[in-house]
């Protein structure tokens, strides 16, 4: 939470809206804020937090774990159409990296500002070549790609 607050301000840049959702209260989550985020990111959490007490929203996103009546740590990356473009759950011990959540997003915003002519391979970063998907393409990506470009 604390990672993705040091990082609010680029990705306002970028056109994207970050909100938080957890099980706990927004009673929790002021005092959350207020006694410990704020610690971490200078005026604590600029965006929203919202409460998901009954865990209606982990379960439609998939990351509600039954059991142990939590949700598990997930990030969505959700298009300007409210379509799920990426999704990443992980269990409680381990955090995301938010480098990498900018670079998708910069990859998603890319293929879509080319109608979909243009495809990111693994790794791609800003400014590093893409894929024209197509005829031409299959078959060829070997030409035009390989892992050790990363």
């Amino acid at each position: 939470m604390s990672a993705v607050a040091a990082q609010y301000e680029a990705l306002q840049k970028m056109d994207v809206e970050v909100i938080s959702v957890s099980v706990d209260s927004h009673f929790v989550h002021k005092m959350w804020n207020d006694n410990e985020l704020n610690k971490m990111v200078e005026g604590g959490i600029p965006f929203h937090m919202a409460s998901d007490q009954a865990g209606n929203i982990g379960r439609a996103y998939g990351c509600w774990d039954e059991n142990q009546g939590i949700e598990m740590r997930g990030r969505f990356i959700i298009d300007p159409d409210g379509v799920i473009q990426a999704m990443e759950v992980l269990t409680p011990p381990v955090g995301r990296k938010v480098a990498e959540t900018v670079r998708q997003v910069l990859a998603f915003q890319h293929v879509r500002a080319t109608g979909g002519k243009e495809a990111m391979p693994a790794g791609w970063e800003p400014g590093k070549p893409t894929l024209k998907p197509g005829a031409d393409l299959v078959g060829n990506v070997w030409k035009v790609w390989n892992p050790s470009m990363e």
